[in-house]
């Protein structure tokens, strides 16, 4: 082994360490890994960021603003609406949910389809009596496979595509993950159905019910009595009997720095004791209205009413003009990492939080020093004129349906258009996808439908930094024989074995691989791998690449393999051993289903 290999490979097992590590973001961790590899000389100064000019970062962007566009212009509200008819048995309703967030994850980002569809599912839910488990891990795995069938599906299809035009010359085309994707989808859409779902265990099934819409059955909120106030020298005790009916309960009083014991329930409240009352999302509202107290405020940063005296709610929680909605937070939101005082969401976006609950349990330390994390539910209180813009602006996912503001059939249509005007024009040859996705963006920007000041609101730029800082270490790989060298290594082991065994191999290697680390990155590294295995074996290319494609996306084992999975930990009060019991079937299904269409379509 040369210095360079080495020094790679070190790197590379610092990158997956920190992947799985999880403590900082993969952006971050992947821009690490450039600087590192450029510092080291595996990568001469005029290509360290050659992978920012990528089509492939290129098109992932473009695809996300596209995606924008289509929700905007209401395209993707049309077809869910139409194609989401109610029904009463769970296996029907799965099967649909799965199939349409499949059909929309084609042609569009998957994140952004399971977005769109979780509000309905959880209206299905209530309206089915059905537990929410049971729908949304159907709906995001659906919305996964979806993903496999086309080039645009998913990044490490775009991914795919450009490391085969660099090795071959050309790319592969729209459709050529249709037979191999398309297969794996329906077949994995089908035991979802059938199967899958009654693997969720009844620990999930059974947390929830659907007697409100967001199936968290309680949040914990930290209130502060003012100066003056009617609660001053009564026992907790005492107040215990104010919130019965609401279905409350006073957990303890936080003095300070410190909360009191909750067994001791003879103590007298002071002004400036914090309270802390676990109830459900509505019985919230009821429980602060008999207490005659204000929603919880902003700490620290955020008390520009803290010296006025004798001040009373202005309002109660919900009125006419104001409206409580629960919400999750996103993969990207900008409040992940940050505390509530550093959002400072009164002061600069006139909302409160009223309560936060982390994977379908209520948080029950001091909200203040509560950071938020992907999957979090937070209830919110707010104008019923905005509060919806501020969520999506913070990054957080209002779990109600909700029509699309301003949309109009001409502008729905034209979006249809343009977006399969793009599609159309690279199938036929006409231009390159970036180039003809490019020019529908700039239709969809010119006609309103993305308006400008939104242009790229949508983009991941941490998955963009991820692949422009991860394409140059991954050609650096190749070219210093370091891909050649790990795929002598699987080779060795594979010594004696037929090539389908290798391409078997590959597939489950990328898999388990992208469980635990970002997808686009898990294709960047396993696919110069695949390609240096194959040479070895003197087998199509092809093959192996596809495998790749199929094995990156094919994240189903735990919450951190895949946005998706985040997006539902908590609106689905998953635990993180949840995911295995139906995705470990579902990952054996798809390489049961892809080694036999890979060898027929992609023959080695």
């Amino acid at each position: 082994m040369t210095f360079d290999q080495i020094y790679l490979i070190s790197v590379l097992a610092c990158v997956v360490i920190l992947f799985i590590w999880g403590r900082w973001r993969h952006d971050l961790v992947a821009m690490g890994a450039l600087l590192a590899v450029a510092v080291g000389g595996q990568i001469t100064a005029s290509n360290v960021f050659s992978g920012f000019a990528s089509p492939a970062t290129v098109t992932v962007a473009l695809v996300l603003i596209a995606s924008r566009g289509l929700v905007n212009a209401g395209a993707v509200s049309m077809i869910s609406r139409n194609l989401l008819p109610e029904m009463k048995s769970p296996t029907g309703q799965i099967g649909l949910l799965s199939a349409v967030g499949g059909g929309l994850s084609s042609f569009m980002n998957n994140v952004g389809a399971l977005a769109m569809l979780m509000p309905a599912a959880l209206k299905t839910a209530r309206d089915g009596d059905f537990s929410p488990s049971l729908l949304l891990m159907p709906l995001a795995f659906g919305s996964i496979l979806g993903g496999l069938v086309t080039l645009i599906g998913t990044p490490p299809n775009i991914i795919i595509a450009s490391i085969r035009e660099e090795a071959a010359g050309a790319p592969f085309s729209m459709f050529d993950y249709s037979p191999v994707g398309g297969a794996v989808a329906v077949a994995g859409i089908l035991f979802i159905t059938l199967i899958g779902w009654r693997l969720i265990p009844n620990g999930s099934t059974g947390r929830t019910t659907a007697s409100n819409l967001q199936e968290i059955d309680n949040y914990v909120t930290e209130v502060r009595i003012p100066e003056d106030h009617k609660l001053v020298g009564q026992e907790l005790r005492e107040i215990d009997t104010l919130v019965a009916d609401q279905d409350a309960v006073i957990l303890g009083i936080l003095r300070g720095e410190r909360r009191l014991d909750p067994a001791t329930r003879r103590t007298l409240l002071r002004t400036g004791d914090n309270l802390l009352i676990e109830a459900g999302p509505e019985e919230i509202n009821a429980a602060l209205s008999a207490l005659d107290l204000r929603p919880p405020a902003p700490p620290e940063n955020d008390n520009e009413n803290a010296t006025e005296k004798d001040e009373k709610p202005k309002r109660k929680i919900g009125t006419s003009d104001v409206t409580v909605i629960e919400a999750v937070v996103q993969p990207r939101a900008r409040i992940i990492g940050r505390t509530l005082g550093q959002i400072q969401l009164r002061a600069l976006y006139g909302i409160n939080l009223l309560a936060i609950a982390r994977q379908g349990r209520p948080y029950r330390g001091r909200i203040r020093e509560f950071r938020f994390s992907t999957g979090d539910m937070i209830l919110v209180e707010g104008e019923a004129s905005r509060i919806s813009e501020i969520l999506r602006a913070l990054g957080c996912l209002p779990l109600s349906e909700r029509s699309v503001g301003g949309s109009q059939a001409h502008l729905t249509w034209l979006a249809i258009a343009l977006f399969g005007g793009a599609i159309a024009a690279t199938t036929l040859g006409f231009l390159s996808f970036p180039i003809a996705l490019s020019l529908a963006v700039l239709g969809m920007t010119f006609s309103r439908i993305v308006p400008v000041r939104e242009l790229y609101d949508d983009i991941d730029w941490s998955v963009v930094v991820l692949l422009g800082a991860m394409i140059p270490v991954g050609q650096a790989l190749q070219e210093t024989g370091t891909t050649t060298l790990m795929a002598n290594g699987i080779g060795l082991a594979l010594d004696g074995y037929s090539p389908v065994v290798a391409l078997a191999a590959i597939l489950i290697v990328t898999m388990f691989v992208s469980d635990i680390i970002n997808n686009a990155a898990t294709a960047v590294v396993m696919a110069p791998v695949a390609l240096d295995l194959a040479d070895r074996m003197a087998v199509n290319p092809d093959s192996f690449l596809m495998a790749v494609a199929i094995g990156a996306s094919c994240a189903f084992l735990t919450p951190i393999g895949h946005q998706n999975n985040a997006l539902i930990l908590g609106p689905g009060g998953y635990r993180f051993s949840d995911y295995w019991r139906m995705g470990l079937p579902l990952e054996i299904v798809i390489v049961a289903v892809a080694i036999p269409m890979l060898l027929l379509v992609w023959p080695l």
